[in-house]
């Protein structure tokens, strides 16, 4: 019996290789074996309550391809990641709210641009930040996609050793 989890993943990894809104390329649609993850962290699932920020500013944040996209700073999420205090701006969009972070294994086992996150308001001021469900962007697998870079704040100093690892296949254009 598999986990949500592990469900999730392998709905993932159909849709990569078989779906005709994949990021991936025919080419590498046809060579994909799935996508690369860390196991399961149960100490990387947090509800917390999110700092809002006094004056929601909006930011311009740099894409991949040079443009850039407008988010709203909404406010900061701060946890423990193994005994280490770590802290996150949180960015509300149209679509719901976005997390982008950089971690300590950036360049070796994650994407070096960083992972995105979804957080869940769970209502309040309390949200859902579920590093397992870490995603890396379009861009990690297709040149062709414009995708935020992690601003300064979200670079962090420790390891999470959640959701999915750096993509090992060819990236296309």
């Amino acid at each position: 019996m598999t986990t949500e989890l592990e469900d999730f993943r392998l709905d993932k990894d159909a849709f990569f290789k078989t779906h005709p809104q994949s990021p991936l390329t025919p080419a590498q649609q046809r060579a994909f074996k799935g996508l690369s993850y860390f196991p399961e962290a149960p100490a990387l699932r947090f509800e917390i309550e999110v700092e809002p920020f006094a004056e929601r500013e909006t930011v311009e944040i740099q894409t991949s391809t040079g443009d850039v996209r407008a988010y709203q700073k909404y406010g900061r999420v701060a946890f423990e990641v193994d005994g280490h205090p770590v802290a996150l701006t949180l960015y509300a969009t149209p679509h719901g709210f976005f997390l982008p972070f950089v971690d300590a294994l950036a360049q070796t086992e994650t994407y070096p641009a960083g992972r995105y996150l979804d957080p869940e308001p769970l209502g309040g001021k309390r949200f859902l930040v579920d590093f397992n469900l870490a995603y890396n962007p379009y861009c990690a697998y297709n040149d062709q996609y414009s995708c935020p870079l992690t601003p300064f704040e979200n670079r962090l100093k420790v390891a999470i050793r959640a959701g999915e690892k750096r993509f090992t296949g060819a990236v296309h254009a």
